[in-house]
């Protein structure tokens, strides 16, 4: 083990001031409840969480433990909140906040830490490790501490209804010429890509890097809605199922995107919204955005693995598994499996679409991170860590012997692709939407 800050990942845009250092002592005061402080002062140091974490097990440096950056608040609160820290600070780790702290805070929260929770998963007190280091990213964030690069995907999807920035111009162009593919490979002149349809009983939300790098996989979810003949639509605004406040900690502007999408579902009186294959997304929409809305959802959602295991269970399409195959393995995103609950359905539908699925171990929920989660991706002042961080997900791909990695996300997707370059993997990487549309048998005989 090591120890040492890397001091240029650890170098702020610009030196914390006192103001700053209000803000987040403020933020934190109104946030640590009481459940909080308790599970911040539990922990026993056992180590089991570093050996959890891809982050440690690649770099063991001290300021990759997930304890260390938990302890990081637990230290700030000592200092304030108890009467040890007070008076023998050093005695018990206490330490006021300052700016060579917050440094720290910054380097640890935002740069060694993927919020994928599995040091939660894998701690003997129960604490919520990455709920902790988040609340941490809500405080720094409080005080205009959160990456620049991250903040810009923050922003841009508050300013354009989408963090690609994406004009309503671009977006039904894109429209426009899948739905000629579509027609193209179903032979079906009257095929559509239905845009702004009202009363219908799906709203398909999307992540913007599929509009702009990965089309392809909006014609798949196309092909399938198409052969099943369900009734649903994209929107012209608002569609993004991400939402990057999940990552930059700001808890506010969460709120206005995850609202966002249940009001585009209102003005078309859609009865469902469908999310995209996106993990953060789904953990985003599906579980957070109430919290942060303070109030129940009015439209419900639910994933498209789920709608593609009905699908398939209702007979409304059909795979031909003969038409994949290579061994094909499944990549759990973190947002989606350990923290969001949905494992089975990917597995009920690739077992149908493939002939050869081959499991990663560990898998399901106790899956290894792949590295790009926790705003990584976005976050380039620390693109070295977030490639070594994910030799842990290469390492388990290569093992399977697998040519085919099947990812439902697309930060997922764009990190496995980085991986497969670096480490030469060697495999093609697709979603699960596309995997069952490259099987589907349009008009199989009665």
């Amino acid at each position: 083990m090591t120890s040492g800050p890397d001091v240029n990942a650890c170098k702020l845009d610009s030196p914390a001031t006192s103001e700053q250092l209000n803000q987040i002592i403020a933020s934190l005061e109104a946030t640590l409840d009481g459940e909080l402080v308790s599970q911040i002062l539990t922990c026993v140091h056992c180590g089991l969480c570093a050996d959890s974490c891809h982050y440690f097990l690649t770099n063991p440096e001290n300021e990759a433990i997930p304890a260390y950056k938990a302890g990081l608040i637990a230290d700030f609160y000592k200092s304030r909140h108890t009467v040890a820290g007070r008076f023998f600070p050093k005695l018990v780790g206490a330490r006021p906040l300052d700016a060579g702290s917050v440094a720290a805070w910054v380097d640890s929260l935002y740069g060694r830490c993927s919020l994928c929770g599995r040091c939660t998963l894998n701690c003997t007190m129960g604490i919520g490790i990455h709920q902790i280091i988040r609340r941490g990213r809500t405080a720094l964030a409080s005080a205009g501490l959160v990456p620049s690069s991250l903040q810009s995907t923050v922003d841009t999807a508050i300013n354009s209804g989408n963090n690609m920035g994406i004009s309503k111009e671009e977006w039904l162009d894109t429209i426009a010429w899948l739905t000629e593919e579509l027609q193209g490979e179903t032979g079906d002149p009257t095929a559509e890509l239905p845009l702004d349809k009202t009363d219908v009983d799906y709203l398909y939300s999307i992540n913007p890097r599929e509009a702009k790098f990965y089309p392809l996989s909006l014609l798949a979810a196309g092909k399938i809605f198409y052969a099943a003949g369900v009734s649903w639509t994209f929107a012209s605004d608002n569609y993004d199922v991400t939402n990057y406040g999940l990552f930059s900690g700001d808890d506010e502007k969460s709120a206005l995107i995850a609202s966002r999408l249940q009001d585009t579902a209102i003005r078309l009186r859609a009865k469902t919204i469908i999310l995209g294959e996106c993990g953060h997304g789904f953990n985003a929409n599906r579980w957070e955005g109430p919290e942060w809305r303070g109030k129940p959802h009015e439209i419900p959602e639910i994933s498209i693995l789920d709608i593609l295991e009905r699908m398939l269970a209702e007979k409304k399409i059909t795979v031909d598994p003969g038409k994949h195959t290579k061994p094909v393995t499944l990549h759990d995103p973190c947002n989606l499996g350990r923290l969001g609950g949905v494992v089975d359905p990917q597995r009920v539908v690739l077992r149908q679409a493939v002939s050869n699925l081959v499991e990663m171990n560990p898998n399901r929920e106790k899956n290894f991170c792949c590295g790009g989660g926790g705003g990584q991706l976005s976050m380039t002042r620390y693109a070295e860590r977030r490639i070594k961080a994910g030799q842990m997900k290469a390492d388990q791909i290569a093992a399977t012997g697998a040519k085919v990695v099947v990812a439902p996300c697309h930060n997922c997707i764009d990190q496995l692709s980085e991986l497969n370059k670096h480490y030469k993997l060697g495999v093609d990487i697709k979603t699960v939407t596309e995997m069952v549309a490259d099987a589907l048998v349009l008009n199989p005989p009665a």
